[in-house]
């Protein structure tokens, strides 16, 4: 792919207020041949990107698995990384994730050090995202690794000046995230208060189990969805929610 053709792209469906969906792979919970079943659900479904990485990879294979998407699929595959050998060449581009939510400067810059190198190597375009963890009211396999405290689920404002301080570091996205396997999602108040105040694209992922819940966070201001989790239950939701991004752009 062409340099920063990835962002790019996001930049400019934010631009003209088209929604977008991420679905993402753990690959540490991969049956292929029901992984060939959400890939072509994502191709079927129009599926933007396909992020892939875990908070905590124990017998997964992302060189296999980043390989196996991209020979089923044209959709650009990105890595959402939970440690620094999480790289792999088959994938387009990483999310270069800073952790701007914590204080641990593992999480911020140090694991960044390490993998640049190694990103640059695979020839992936890093997309450099402040990645704020907000309380999804569960325990999260990232807020144990990284050993930070997620922003408080009812502090919108907090939220908001810290992913304006990750946009005045030269920051490209930010990513607000429930955690895997979340009991409540970002609530609409803090997307709202968050997108009023920068002016970079905005993630949010966590919880997001059902149509209804996207369709009111893409409402909020969400410029790209992600969902995990609940595609494992229920692959149809990749169906469903596409759905909503289609009716909610102009």
């Amino acid at each position: 792919m062409e340099i920063n053709q990835l962002y790019s792209e996001i930049s400019a469906k934010m631009a003209s207020n088209k929604k977008m969906l991420a679905v993402l792979i753990d690959p540490d919970k991969q049956n292929y041949s029901e992984l060939l079943k959400t890939i072509n659900l994502c191709n079927d479904s129009e599926v933007d990107f396909i992020f892939v990485g875990g908070s905590l990879l124990t017998s997964g294979d992302i060189e296999k698995t980043a390989r196996f998407i991209k020979e089923n699929t044209s959709i650009p595959l990105i890595i959402f990384p939970g440690s620094t050998n999480q790289i792999t060449h088959y994938a387009d581009g990483i999310l270069m994730l800073s952790l701007i939510s914590g204080r641990n400067a593992e999480f911020l810059i140090g694991n960044h050090v390490v993998a640049a190198p190694y990103i640059k190597k695979a020839n992936l375009e890093a997309l450099s995202t402040g990645y704020i963890l907000v309380d999804g009211g569960a325990a999260t396999t990232v807020s144990y690794i990284s050993n930070t405290l997620p922003i408080p689920h009812n502090k919108p404002e907090i939220a908001a000046v810290t992913a304006l301080a990750g946009e005045y570091l030269g920051m490209k996205m930010i990513y607000l995230d429930a955690g895997s396997g979340a009991k409540q999602h970002v609530t609409p108040e803090m997307i709202q208060q968050v997108k009023a105040t920068i002016s970079i694209p905005l993630i949010v992922g966590g919880g997001i189990t059902n149509a209804a819940t996207a369709q009111q966070i893409y409402a909020s201001g969400a410029d790209m969805i992600v969902i995990g989790n609940g595609t494992e239950s229920n692959r149809n939701l990749i169906t469903e929610i596409s759905k909503e991004k289609f009716k909610i752009a102009t």
